[in-house]
């Protein structure tokens, strides 16, 4: 331990004598623990499929076709031992755990604070799995029943002992006792919202209090990963808000209601938070889209037409811009959550690819995100 620590010693004090800069200097710590997980996770993004993958695959007419255009890719034969017909279902479940396999490969041998970064990202999936069980519950749903149905990377040791609640109380008590998500469950939850009107406010309430957190933890570490984490997660928090406050129309949510929703971290905060609460119909929210030049050409060229896109669409690409930036920068945690991330709107295309194809419909075959070139 001694010599380790004169070693660093040596190397910070060579460095600064030499007047190498904070960057390069932190370049050199980074690869000391995590350099080869950014290798890893680099190596991972590779194999990203690139438009030219999505057209051959928009040109099969069968989902033993779209088999046989993945055994080309990175997928290789990921679907080989499934037995004909292939459901559609069937592969979105492989290509899950294609994901948590390359997420848990890392996970399980990565140390703090790339571990604890990697747990914030399986916390979205855990607040999702959380709400699922609540639903389940409130409509008298055996728990057991909804646990295949949970997100494979939002799984968790402790969310079997959930299964043991038989009322919407007990599952309180278990997830404050037992889950990672306690903290923001202690913080922003009580007993008496678990009912079924407010579960969707229970899900905004939490990603509220995980994305400030989350926010947080990135803006401590600092470097690289902070410029690139607090631009992804400032585009989040913001589209949260823009869909908390269109769906709450027609609701009984009141203005003081979506302030308490909205994260308080992104662009829109804290002026463009009070203008969404006085919105009151979709028009109302384009026109403070329009103040922000990120926004605008999104909320100006969506649509719900047949050959438009939507806005959830426009959010999709952005997101997928922001993702493939990440990977401009070295050094940094953020390409652990663009690889994720990616991977994630990867899935979405193969799945809606293999819908169209599946039910015979081709017209919106092509209403995929496309990734890289």
């Amino acid at each position: 331990f001694f010599s380790t620590f004169c070693d660093i010693f040596l190397l910070v004090y060579f460095c600064s004598e030499r007047g190498i800069t904070k960057a390069a200097m932190e370049s050199l710590f980074f690869n000391i623990d995590d350099g080869y997980f950014e290798g890893i996770v680099r190596g991972f993004r590779s194999g990203v499929l690139k438009r030219s993958d999505y057209l051959t695959m928009s040109a099969c007419d069968t989902l033993e076709d779209v088999k046989s255009c993945l055994v080309n890719t990175s997928y290789g034969t990921f679907l080989s031992n499934e037995p004909s017909p292939l459901a559609v279902s069937t592969i979105d479940a492989k290509l899950k755990d294609k994901l948590v396999d390359e997420f848990l490969y890392i996970r399980k041998q990565a140390v703090d604070p790339l571990a604890k970064f990697l747990d914030y990202i399986s916390y979205s999936y855990m607040i999702d799995n959380i709400i699922l069980l609540i639903t389940g519950t409130l409509h008298d749903r055996d728990i057991s029943e909804l646990l295949p149905k949970c997100h494979p990377l939002g799984l968790f040791d402790e969310l079997k002992t959930l299964s043991i609640a038989s009322n919407s109380e007990e599952l309180y008590n278990s997830v404050l006792v037992d889950t990672p998500l306690a903290p923001y469950f202690l913080d922003c939850i009580k007993r008496e919202d678990l009912d079924e009107i407010n579960v969707e406010i229970i899900r905004n309430t939490l990603y509220r209090a995980y994305l400030e957190d989350f926010y947080g933890f990135c803006k401590d570490i600092g470097g690289a990963t902070a410029d690139v984490m607090c631009e992804i997660l400032e585009f989040e928090a913001d589209r949260r808000s823009f869909n908390i406050t269109i769906n709450s129309f027609g609701t009984d949510l009141t203005k003081e209601d979506r302030m308490k929703l909205y994260p308080r971290i992104g662009r829109l905060f804290p002026s463009g938070h009070r203008m969404l609460a006085d919105c009151s119909d979709y028009d109302e929210v384009t026109r403070v889209a329009m103040y922000y030049a990120e926004y605008k050409p999104m909320f100006e060229s969506s649509g719900s037409g047949p050959n438009e896109k939507t806005l959830e669409d426009k959010f999709f690409e952005y997101e997928a811009k922001l993702n493939v930036n990440a990977f401009m920068h070295q050094f940094h945690f953020g390409v652990f959550y663009a690889f994720v991330k990616l991977r994630e709107q990867e899935s979405r295309n193969i799945v809606w690819i293999s819908e169209c194809i599946a039910q015979r419909n081709k017209s919106k075959v092509s209403n995929y995100v496309n990734l890289l070139e």
